[in-house]
């Protein structure tokens, strides 16, 4: 009974990687898009995500069904619900990505200037993608040292994505200020670049959950 839970759990990981895995592949295509100017790319990273809310529900099932099946010890009950609410949370990771893709570029056929704004916003996006894309591969990790030592870079990346987008957001709003007439197109940026920050606050809301997941204690989350 124990080694069927074992082998239930395992897929479930895999599963939920994989499922983050899009999130992440989905961010670094947009980020390629922004990068070369390649506008097609956006629509590719939008199709990596076409399925996740599908993927979200048949993993949720499969929590369940190992809940209702087994009798977990204390540790594995703490990741079964640290899975659970995970789903959650990359889902909305996913949600996020797909505002910031949607907004983003319809913003580029502005009359905006983007050199400047590119200067922060590139970099915020990698911060982004660093935090999400660390937090997936915690799952993957086995060993406290590991999982603590990716937790605090999680931490810090998703600290930087909140420097990057308060510079983003003092440098637009003082555009805006100079061109009353792209105050819309302005906000519009500034609401789609919101997204890449979000993005990072559910890295670290899946970090903590995995943190939770293998050393217990309470549970808080970004």
């Amino acid at each position: 009974m124990l080694k069927t839970f074992e082998v239930m759990s395992a897929k479930i990981q895999d599963e939920i990687y994989a499922m983050g895995q899009k999130v992440v592949v989905a961010n670094e295509i947009s980020l390629e898009a922004i990068s070369s100017g390649d506008v097609k790319l956006f629509s590719k990273a939008k199709s990596e995500l076409n399925n996740i809310s599908h993927m979200s529900n048949k993993i949720d099932n499969l929590i369940l069904r190992a809940l209702a099946l087994h009798q977990p010890e204390a540790r594995d009950l703490r990741s079964m619900v640290s899975y659970l609410k995970m789903t959650n949370e990359i889902v909305r990771a996913g949600t996020n990505t797909k505002s910031f893709i949607k907004n983003f570029s319809k913003s580029l056929h502005t009359d905006i200037d983007f050199n400047n704004i590119l200067e922060f916003s590139i970099p915020l996006q990698k911060a982004s993608i660093a935090a999400i894309k660390t937090s997936i591969e915690i799952i993957k990790m086995d060993t406290i040292q590991e999982i603590e030592k990716s937790y605090q870079r999680v931490l810090v990346e998703e600290s930087k994505t909140d420097d990057l987008y308060a510079m983003i957001e003092k440098n637009l709003l003082k555009k805006l200020s100079n061109k009353v007439e792209l105050s819309k197109d302005y906000l519009d940026i500034l609401s789609s670049l919101r997204r890449l920050e979000k993005i990072a606050d559910r890295a670290a809301s899946i970090a903590n959950l995995l943190i939770f997941a293998h050393l217990g204690g309470e549970l808080h989350q970004a």
